[in-house]
């Protein structure tokens, strides 16, 4: 990749020498993004130009693997701004992500709608069932011709014109929002000042506390709680302090609406308002209608029934855990109904009562190096791969920790970057990304791939410590990192986790399900003190005590699920005058528990208003759900959750197949069949006659 000028050498268009083809992380400066990604564009309009001009007549290799070809620089560029905005993040990257996010999305726009590629691609596609195509090609063909069609591709120039501009106003607005609600939760602290303030918080919230007011420069001694959930959640649990765990609460879902410059509502509207525009563009009445039509859903009768199923049993689970909590509040003469800001504290009282079970036991027994050797031994056990730490390797924070992954034979096969801790600079929340994906079209034999996490960080010297929680999300992750790392396919387009949203949630929510194996537990849940394994008697509570609280978690997620489609599945072309108004009402009719409330509110929910990936989309933990529960059953039947056999089956069709094959296929073709909803059902204890309270 030669530099646009000897006399002003740029790194990010110089050839990257780093190890496993990394960027030169240390040279790169906020103002290279600008002039490179310009370039960058430049080339894959030129790659496309040329493929569209052909005078020869259109074959897959002439036009769509080229296709997939193209665009390879940009792709690395923009994961390199996408990974360092999203992780460690400056005002002077904010500042190029928001300039970017315009330009970025016109050329998007103008690459799906090409004119000269698209007629080969449409000509190719009506044609696609004599051309002899293996399943691999016929697939790229399908997605490929999809892609331009859902951006435009068939439109004439003035709706092309308008579909661009839609498409580039969304990229900045969905770029302010994010940057939003970072500034209101990097911008927050509730100073602990006194012993009374820290009453009732266990010696690792303490320390989390203390660790997160050094990082901040205050004063030795002092203690913070931050709105980085490994730090609050743990909070609103074990504070005896109900008027701090009021404020906490409170400033943590009112992100993203408080009035000023970081008032979400308006962009939410505006958002809302394109987004209705790009459906009618295309004769769709909602955008519900246009987004769930790519998808494993198809139609909002789909997603509307598997939420109301659910949430329909979940309700009155999560009234017995009220009653539960009541009873509690009752042992210790506290009179009144719980709030919002209380629940997570009493149920904590009653899963210690009923269970014998401890945060402040089982923490130590969660030390996060051991949970990650964890990862790393169940992947090999199950796919006969190996990780081994490359200290040497640098990437963009001196947090990140870098791994070589070997196949079984011993093949380098890819580089594994993991990201653990909150700090300013980072968005919040849990994610997957890359920085480049494993394709032989590309000539990319390996991929780089990125785990993200936000758990307080220990002190220096000390280890970081996870709740059961925490260990459950550093496995949901790695379970989506798996599915770029173990990605074997030919094409670009087809690689890792770019297949249909409700399909992407699969690989890591049943990888979560190898953390709660007693065998698993025994193996790598030591103390870090004292070395000894978990107890078998802690373990047995443990496993006893994991339905408690799956009233409260479900309905919690589903009010935010069912609250987003009912938002985009709106047919009138304007929004609502006040986004809050609007979440209330739909809560209200609902049945919302007012102390359960939504997971993720409106004006602070990334998932459906800091990007499109996700909008209309919350609905697809569960749908995930479905089938990660019955998927698992393939390992339970056998009885063993490491059998060789299942576990090459899931490896081929579920972990390595990409987008190669529909998400429907590749179910069925490692478990038989399509998934039932019974094990779900049972998993969160909703099956009829089942008590998710307990005993």
């Amino acid at each position: 990749m030669p530099s646009t000028s000897a006399s002003t050498p740029n790194p990010l268009l110089a050839t990257w020498t780093g190890p496993f083809g990394l960027p030169p992380f240390d040279r790169i400066r906020p103002e290279h993004f600008a002039p490179a990604l310009a370039e960058a564009m430049r080339q894959h309009l030129a790659e496309l130009d040329a493929i569209g001009a052909q005078q020869e007549p259109p074959t897959f290799d002439n036009t769509v693997a080229a296709v997939d070809r193209a665009g390879a620089l940009l792709y690395r560029l923009e994961a390199v701004l996408g990974n360092l905005t999203a992780s460690e993040t400056s005002p002077a990257l904010q500042a190029v992500q928001r300039d970017m996010a315009a330009p970025l999305a016109a050329h998007d726009s103008a690459v799906k709608m090409h004119a000269g590629v698209f007629k080969r691609l449409d000509a190719l596609h009506a044609q696609r069932a004599s051309l002899g195509l293996t399943p691999e090609a016929l697939r790229l063909l399908e997605r490929l011709h999809e892609d331009a069609v859902r951006s435009g591709a068939r439109f004439d120039a003035a709706a092309q014109a308008r579909y661009s501009a839609i498409m580039q106003e969304l990229a900045t607005l969905t770029t302010r929002f994010a940057q939003n609600v970072l500034a209101d939760e990097s911008s927050y602290l509730l100073h602990l000042n006194s012993e009374a303030d820290l009453a009732g918080l266990p010696g690792f919230v303490r320390a989390a506390a203390r660790q997160a007011a050094a990082e901040r420069g205050l004063p030795e001694g002092s203690h913070v709680v931050t709105l980085n959930r490994s730090l609050i959640v743990p909070f609103l649990t074990f504070s005896e302090r109900r008027d701090l765990r009021e404020a906490a609460w409170r400033a943590w879902v009112e992100r993203g609406e408080s009035a000023g410059a970081t008032d979400n509502r308006a962009l939410t509207r505006q958002i809302l308002q394109l987004r209705q525009q790009q459906a009618a563009a295309h004769g769709c009445a909602s955008y519900a209608d246009y987004a769930l039509a790519d998808t494993m859903a198809g139609e909002q009768g789909a997603v509307r029934q598997l939420l109301t199923e659910v949430w329909r049993r979940a309700l009155p689970a999560a009234e017995r855990e009220r009653q539960a909590l009541i009873a509690m509040m009752r042992t210790h003469q506290v009179q009144g109904e719980p709030q919002a800001w209380d629940w997570r504290y009493w149920s904590e009282k009653v899963r210690q009562a009923r269970y014998a079970i401890d945060e402040a036991e089982l923490k130590p027994y969660f030390s996060l190096d051991n949970m990650v050797q964890a990862l790393f031994d169940c992947a090999q056990r199950l796919f006969g791969v190996r990780f081994e730490p490359r200290p040497e390797v640098k990437a963009y924070h001196p947090d990140v920790k870098a791994y070589e992954m070997f196949d079984g034979s011993g093949r380098s096969a890819g580089l594994f970057l993991h990201d653990n801790f909150a700090r300013q600079s980072k968005r919040s929340g849990a994610w997957m990304s890359d920085f480049n994906y494993q394709s032989k079209n590309r000539g990319v034999p390996a991929p780089i791939i990125v785990n993200n996490n936000n758990f307080a960080k220990a002190a220096p010297g000390e280890p970081t410590l996870l709740s059961f929680d925490d260990a459950r999300t550093l496995f949901h992750e790695f379970g989506h990192g798996l599915h770029g790392l173990l990605s074997n396919v030919t094409y670009h387009r087809l690689a890792g986790t770019q297949v249909l949203r409700d399909f992407v949630e699969l690989p890591s929510q049943l990888f979560e399900h190898w953390l709660s194996q007693p065998e698993v537990l025994a193996r790598h849940a030591h103390h870090w003190q004292t070395g000894e394994p978990i107890p078998q008697a802690l373990i047995d509570r443990l496993q006893a005590a994991q339905r408690w609280g799956q009233g409260y978690d479900t309905v919690s997620y589903l009010g935010s699920a069912l609250v987003d489609l009912a938002l985009h599945a709106r047919t009138d072309e304007a929004a609502p005058d006040d986004i809050c108004v609007f979440e209330r009402e739909e809560l209200a009719r609902l049945g919302m528990p007012p102390a359960v409330g939504m997971r993720h509110r409106l004006v602070h929910f990334q998932h459906v208003f800091a990007g499109s990936s996700y909008a209309c989309g919350y609905y697809v933990y569960l749908w995930a759900e479905v089938l990660d529960a019955d998927a698992f059953g393939a390992f339970e039947e056998v009885g063993n959750p490491f059998d060789a056999e299942v576990a090459a089956r899931l490896h081929r069709h579920i972990y390595a197949v990409g987008d190669t094959v529909p998400p429907q296929q590749a179910y069925t073709d490692f478990r038989g069949r399509l998934p039932a909803l019974e094990p779900l059902l049972s998993k969160r204890g909703l099956l009829e006659g089942e008590n998710l309270a307990g005993a």
